[in-house]
């Protein structure tokens, strides 16, 4: 007869389970950085004696849980265990229920040793280290191994039902999956290839990288060979990650589609928005005395929570209704559920960011997380933002301006000395430096610790340019600790004020962790050639796969034609636009309907649809226009009615070149006159550069690469379906080159047309 099973819990878990209560208070404290932390632990650890033991692994059990943790420090002499706390500032301004909290936390670790090592008594401690000052504040109390163990009886008895649930949960989850058959009657053509090579890498622990054409399911097609792996695989979580919020809503419909297939599958589902879209109260401060969804959070989180559960997709709305339901605050009702969903559907940030809370969560709690990037074309761009920062000194200026006491403004003072010195070795409109100015950074960490020490003592808001100015700061002084040879420092000069920046060039270093801490990363998309330009930046690992799905669209679908005769080189532009407004012209008065016309900039855009619309007045045109809120891209893509007419203008790269579905006779044909390559500007060219010496291939890398991937994402709005045909122009000459004939699709068929030259 087999062992019933086990549910594993982290000590840190199931106090934060049991024993938080009262408000959610998120006010901005100067707490320290997880480096201090781990500083301020060691500094602690060291002036204790010869035999003191830092991170003693303990764990016990309490019927079918499992409990585990590692206590900071233990004295044998003194029979004393130790939990050590960082913080800033005074402590008597730390919550209460963070008191609590940390006096669970080290009781239960006494129950463990107590048990572990047959002791009758244990001397405890919570150790609170104030990083700016070095010094300890020390309380201590002595408990019996019969209150520790009657203590985590009671704490045990309070997760119980829940941890039986969530075993009841995952068995039923896992044995309906491993029944569960595909949604549709059949797979699309590449669909069944996409699914077998996400099943295989799952199955292998690889990550993968899949170029799958528009249009064949890509989103049904990764998310059910994962959840078919997860059986097997022991797979906690699954993360499904989007660049945008459209890639998201197709995740939760996918989703829908699986479990709507099979009702019996207890799946959930549950995605997560930024804070800014989530938040019911903006006017307010995440802490009880402000907002009345923090007042006493996590007194009602239990009753919220396990309502939640009863709601098998929580997308914004369901979280938002369950949430005001309770009086809990939606968005951190949704950071706690991610313990407790199976899919989990959110931005890149969540699990790639240097403060991402999945990657975070997947560590401290061992999860066996599957993570599936939607569209990762964008991937690039994406993280090397993530890990670049940059200061102002017109911000700087406003807050000097807003010092709340003299000692801030003197090391705000001292910054803007510092950053004179630098300007004036720096006196041209764009200039790399070899590395962040050692005198800037001195005086930066000077004014944050400054800025944290007034935080600590005053405990009241800062003012938001002196605020911004602040996080600026920490977060430029975070990346210039890592500063190497994948980011750039250069200072960009705009009139009387300058700009320095940490540039991220090559995120790898700072994502390879973040692939091998998932079981397995499946990154697709239409547009993921060459496949060692990602690997290259990104920092995958060597044994990551590649497969290039076969299209299900023929040629015979989509017309390709090259105008090249045209260059819309930016010395050209003015000459091209007579020429384009003919050739679209001409197309649309052969096969009237809907059209994307696609441009390198706002202004190309706005030239070619001026002459356009006063050339061809009776041809219906709408543009894009720059800032669009969402409502006025919603009005943009309504204009593609299957029995409409017109085109519409767009830039490529923006809102519409990608993530837009318009099959059918919405949308019958594109004009992309560009190759979208980046702006030639300083910046770019040591990119370069610095492209160049790490790889190679700096020219490919810079430009073509990134410029040919937005326009094919944007061709691939005119094919969805097997039904659909259409017609796509790329107007420059330069698609006529090997070179670039080779990145785009390998089921076009080109041909070039014979048009006057501009």
């Amino acid at each position: 007869m087999s062992e019933p099973a086990k549910y594993t819990v982290a000590v840190r878990a199931l106090c934060e389970f049991t024993a938080k209560q009262g408000d959610l208070d998120l006010r901005f404290t100067p707490s320290p950085t997880a480096q201090e932390g781990i500083a301020g632990h060691a500094v602690v650890t060291a002036r204790r004696g010869d035999g003191y033991r830092t991170e003693v692994s303990l764990s016990g059990d309490y019927a079918l849980l499992h409990v585990r943790g590692r206590a900071d420090g233990y004295d044998a002499r003194e029979n004393l265990l130790e939990e050590i706390k960082t913080y800033r500032g005074k402590l008597s301004s730390m919550p209460e229920n963070h008191r609590h909290l940390h006096w669970a936390q080290v009781r239960v670790y006494g129950h463990l040793l107590c048990a572990q090592f047959g002791l009758d008594s244990v001397n405890l401690a919570l150790v609170y280290y104030e990083i700016g000052s070095g010094h300890e504040t020390v309380l201590r109390e002595t408990r019996s191994a019969a209150e520790l163990q009657a203590m985590f009886d009671d704490q045990c008895r309070r997760f119980i039902a829940w941890a039986e649930q969530e075993l009841r949960h995952r068995e039923a989850r896992d044995a309906a999956l491993v029944a569960l058959r595909f949604p549709h009657a059949s797979f699309r053509p590449g669909q069944r290839q996409l699914a077998e090579t996400v099943f295989k890498a799952n199955s292998t622990g690889r990550c993968l990288l899949a170029q799958a054409p528009t249009g064949i399911g890509k989103t049904v097609g990764s998310l059910f060979p994962v959840l078919k792996a997860a059986p097997g695989q022991r797979i906690d979580k699954v993360y499904f990650l989007a660049a945008k919020t459209p890639g998201r809503q197709l995740a939760l419909d996918a989703a829908a589609t699986i479990r709507a297939a099979d009702p019996r599958l207890p799946l959930r589902v549950l995605e997560l928005t930024a804070r800014d879209k989530a938040c019911e109260h903006p006017d307010k401060a995440c802490q009880g005395a402000s907002c009345p969804l923090a007042k006493g959070f996590y007194d009602r989180l239990p009753a919220a929570r396990a309502a939640a559960l009863e709601v098998p997709v929580l997308d914004r709305a369901a979280l938002r209704e369950v949430g005001l339901a309770y009086d809990v605050c939606p968005y951190y009702l949704g950071g706690e559920m991610t313990r407790w969903s199976d899919v989990i559907v959110g931005d890149y940030n969540y699990y790639f960011d240097g403060g991402a809370m999945l990657y975070a969560l997947a560590q401290e709690q061992g999860w066996r997380a599957s993570v599936l990037v939607d569209e990762a074309h964008n991937m690039v761009s994406r993280a090397r933002s993530m890990y670049s920062g940059e200061l102002d000194r017109a911000l700087l200026r406003m807050a000097r301006a807003a010092a709340p006491s003299e000692t801030v403004k003197k090391a705000l003072t001292k910054v803007a000395r510092a950053w004179g010195e630098m300007d004036a070795h720096a006196p041209a409109p764009y200039q790399l430096l070899a590395a962040p100015p050692e005198k800037l950074l001195s005086a930066l960490q000077n004014a944050t610790s400054t800025i944290n020490d007034y935080l600590a003592e005053q405990a009241v808001p800062l003012d938001p340019d002196l605020q911004r100015f602040h996080f600026d700061a920490l977060g430029f002084g975070r990346l210039a600790e890592s500063f190497g040879e994948h980011s750039l420092c250069d200072i960009t000069r705009d009139g009387k004020d300058t700009t320095v920046c940490i540039r991220n060039v090559v995120p790898a270093p700072f994502l390879k962790p973040r692939f091998e801490g998932a079981h397995s990363v499946t990154l697709f998309s239409a547009t993921l050639s060459p496949w060692h330009y990602f690997a290259d930046l990104l920092g995958l690992p060597e044994s990551t796969g590649w497969v290039d799905v076969e299209s299900p669209f023929s040629a015979g679908q989509l017309a390709v034609h090259i105008a090249s005769r045209i260059s819309t080189r930016y010395q050209h532009r003015a000459a091209s636009l007579a020429p384009i407004a003919q050739l679209m012209a001409d197309q649309y008065a052969q096969a009237p309907g809907n059209y994307l016309a696609f441009f390198s900039s706002f202004d190309y855009l706005e030239q070619a649809a001026d002459l356009f619309t006063r050339l061809h007045p009776a041809v219906p045109v709408w543009r894009q226009e720059r800032r669009m809120s969402e409502a006025e891209r919603a009005a943009f893509l309504d204009r593609f009615q299957p029995e409409g007419r017109g085109i519409g203008f767009a830039v490529l790269g923006g809102s519409f070149g990608e993530g837009v579905d318009l099959p059918g006779a919405r949308l019958i044909g594109a004009f992309v006159a560009t190759l979208g390559l980046p702006q030639l500007n300083p910046v770019n060219e040591q990119l370069r550069a610095r492209m160049q010496a790490m790889f190679g291939a700096g020219y490919d890398y810079t430009y073509l690469y990134p410029g040919l991937q937005k326009v094919v994402q944007a061709a691939g709005r005119v094919i969805r379906t097997e039904q659909d045909r259409g017609t796509v122009y790329l107007i420059d000459d330069r698609f006529g080159q090997p070179a670039v004939r080779e990145l785009l699709p390998r089921w076009w068929q080109v041909d070039t047309l014979s048009a006057s030259a501009p």
